[in-house]
C-alpha cells in the first residue's frame, strides 16, 4: 500500500507570493516604460517595484525553505 506525502500549506504559498510578486514587478517596469496619464499619490517612489521584489524574495524564501518537506 502506497502512502501519499503532502507538501506544507507554506510551499503553495510561496509558490503563489513568487507568482503574484513578480506580476506586481514586471507591471511596475512596465509603469516605468509606459507613465500612466493619471499619476497616483506618490507615485515616484514606485511602490509596486518594491512591493514586487519584497513579495518574490519572502515567496522564494518559503518555496525554497519548504521544498523538500513532506508532511
Amino acid at each position: 500500500m502506497s502512502e501519499y506525502k503532502m507538501k506544507p500549506i507554506w510551499y503553495f504559498v510561496g509558490m503563489i507570493l513568487l507568482a503574484m510578486g513578480g506580476i506586481i514587478f514586471l507591471y511596475g517596469i512596465y509603469s516605468l516604460v509606459d507613465p500612466p496619464e493619471v499619476k497616483k499619490v506618490l507615485a515616484e517612489t514606485h511602490p509596486d517595484i518594491w512591493w514586487g521584489l519584497v513579495m518574490i524574495f519572502f515567496g522564494g524564501f518559503m518555496f525554497w525553505k519548504s521544498r523538500k518537506q513532506n508532511v
